[in-house]
């Protein structure tokens, strides 16, 4: 009988191959089939760019796109389809790795494959290996202490409710807004109502070219690029 495979969830961190943990590495020298998603429109996978570095020559690739899109039927058919490709791989015995960007449990892809993959079959065999999350080799990058003593730290998404972001914004001592590419109007606003736009760095493109860092979001595009996120610190030194 065929001892089925096990699916690694593999956080590449940020952006720099060298981000990696000791563990990923190896994991990713060892395994079988490499799976990167990409979306639909294109066959670009930047984890897998990040990762190459550490892969064994021989290993095989499998793309798994997925559609850019709101509409929850095209999504849920997308994990699935994706799932399955998966599944059949564990099945023969091949041991594979999810890559994904920063963290895999940290509004992270692999979050929702293994959720559809557990419902799929209880018994499948993963393993989440941690990366280095973007936030995270953001402060190291400027050397922005990100809490200490007894100072609280929000992690929150940017496409969450206005609303909802200030609630959260003005609770906190300090804060990380991932995808902060959305509403970045929007976000900038509710930092400046709260007199925070002077204690807020946005970073764009960390570790990769055109890397972006301004320590003061009145200089930010309208628009920033898809990879951004903001630190927030309320006891900030200018």
């Amino acid at each position: 009988m065929t001892t089925t495979g096990i699916l690694y969830g593999i956080g590449v961190g940020p952006g720099d191959p060298e981000l990696l943990t000791l563990k990923a590495v190896r994991i990713l020298g060892e395994v079988s089939v490499i799976f990167a998603a990409a979306s639909t429109k294109n066959d670009y996978s930047t984890a897998y760019s990040i990762a190459k570095p550490h892969l064994k020559n021989d290993v095989r690739v499998e793309q798994l796109g997925f559609p850019m899109t709101k509409d929850k039927d095209e999504l849920e058919k997308a994990w699935q389809a994706n799932a399955e490709i998966v599944a059949n791989v564990l099945k023969n015995g091949e041991n594979a790795a999810f890559l994904t960007l920063g963290d895999p449990l940290t509004y992270s892809t692999y979050g929702y494959l293994q959720r559809t993959l557990l419902a799929l079959d209880p018994t499948v065999r993963l393993q989440a290996i941690p990366g280095i999350t973007s936030f995270q080799a953001a402060a190291s990058k400027i050397g922005l202490v990100m809490a200490e003593s007894k100072e609280s730290l929000l992690i929150t998404s940017g496409v969450t409710d206005p609303d909802k972001l200030e609630a959260q914004l003005d609770v906190a001592d300090n804060a990380v807004i991932l995808k902060a590419y959305k509403n970045f109007e929007e976000i900038r606003d509710t930092l400046t109502r709260l007199r925070l736009d002077d204690k807020t760095v946005l970073i764009s493109r960390l570790g990769m070219d055109g890397e972006s860092i301004l320590m003061d979001i009145k200089d930010a595009p309208k628009t920033p690029h898809y990879f951004s996120l903001a630190l927030v610190t309320k006891n900030r030194k200018q």
